[in-house]
């Protein structure tokens, strides 16, 4: 079951997607366009909280992480928030926003291995397959 949307959150989320940080822009760019045939949201609300892309089939959240993220209390508000999005099922990908500015390709590259290694521990068809015999976008996502 997906995480609760309030409405306090999908409002942050709508600014947010107005105010991408470089690397973001740069991760974006490519996401946009379904690497791997995998599709991803930007800025997606997840209970309180704002994922900065989102890979619903893969249950995946992925996280560019500033050199905020390492310093004052962001590491324990990071893991705190980590261990809900683990609670409703949504794993986190934190990826360097270091590693994005130098190489946004390979960030992806590494985005969509983890990914796929998901999709086979999960049991789902690669995309390609899952789209073609699907009805409905829920029936790729393997929900009833």
């Amino acid at each position: 079951m997906r995480p609760e949307k309030p409405l306090a959150s999908i409002k942050r989320a709508k600014r947010f997607r107005r105010e991408l940080t470089k690397p973001e822009v740069m991760l974006w760019q490519i996401l946009r366009q379904s690497p791997g045939g995998h599709k991803f949201r930007k800025q997606h609300p997840a209970g309180h909280y704002v994922l900065d892309f989102f890979c619903a089939r893969a249950n995946l959240a992925i996280e560019v992480d500033g050199f905020a993220h390492d310093s004052g209390d962001r590491p324990e508000r990071d893991a705190r928030r980590d261990a809900w999005l683990a609670e409703h099922r949504i794993d986190t990908l934190r990826i360097p926003a270091v590693f994005v500015l130098k190489d946004a390709t390979e960030a992806v590259n590494a985005i969509i291995a983890t990914i796929e290694d998901r999709l086979i521990c999960f049991g789902k068809a690669p995309p390609s397959v899952a789209s073609a015999t699907a009805t409905s976008p829920s029936q790729v996502d393997g929900e009833e």
